[in-house]
């Protein structure tokens, strides 16, 4: 996957609640570079040029280039913490990787084919269970999202995950061996409306308007 954003930072040279207060009200945001085999790297970075960038959605399925005062190492977003009353951004963690070793990423379902699906063209509605699914796969194969094709399905039709065309060399985490996921969930169906009963029925009433009650 082509590289598409480049992240500066510094290493920070303080812990704690008070310090990363104070980067906040300067504007920047703490964070945290681990994983590689090499120890935690704790960083600051601007938080408007961050908010820029999770504005976008690849941005949390790509590989990152971040430089730290001048160090380029190649990374992945892994956690965000945010204020629990505000959507004020508190801290961010990003995975180093490593071109042969595996990574695990929550990647975005892209829909495909709504507009002709006879399914929804009939009434039906279209119900997702997941927004986004974890693969794992080398750096080199992480895609940016996963289309899910729905252009021949009818009513009722579902798609589960073992259904799924997978770009080559990527896995569901939700499918591997010995994984604590459910097996294979429901991703994509085209659900048959509730047809909502007559008034007639719900008074207990007959054609003729009289109470059923009274007979």
């Amino acid at each position: 996957m082509e590289n598409l954003f480049n992240i500066e930072a510094t290493q920070r040279s303080a812990r704690g609640t008070a310090y990363a207060r104070r980067l906040r009200r300067q504007g920047k945001i703490p964070g945290v570079i681990y994983g590689g085999g090499q120890l935690p790297a704790d960083i600051e970075m601007p938080m408007n040029k961050l908010e820029q960038h999770l504005n976008h959605e690849a941005f949390y399925s790509h590989i990152l280039d971040i430089s730290v005062d001048g160090k380029r190492e190649q990374v992945i977003l892994k956690a965000l913490q945010r204020h629990p009353a505000k959507s004020l951004l508190m801290h961010v963690d990003f995975l180093r990787v490593r071109q042969n070793q595996e990574i695990t990423v929550h990647v975005p379902i892209h829909i495909t084919g709504q507009e002709v699906c006879p399914g929804i063209k009939k009434g039906g509605m279209l119900s997702m269970t997941h927004n986004e699914l974890e693969v794992h796969c080398l750096p080199s194969r992480l895609p940016e999202y996963l289309a899910i094709d729905i252009s021949s399905l009818e009513m009722g039709d579902t798609i589960h995950l073992s259904q799924l065309e997978l770009p080559d060399g990527v896995s569901l985490s939700a499918l591997s061996v010995g994984s604590t996921h459910d097996s294979d969930d429901a991703v994509i169906t085209i659900a048959i409306p509730h047809v909502r009963q007559e008034a007639s029925d719900e008074t207990g009433t007959d054609e003729s308007g009289a109470d059923a009650s009274e007979f």
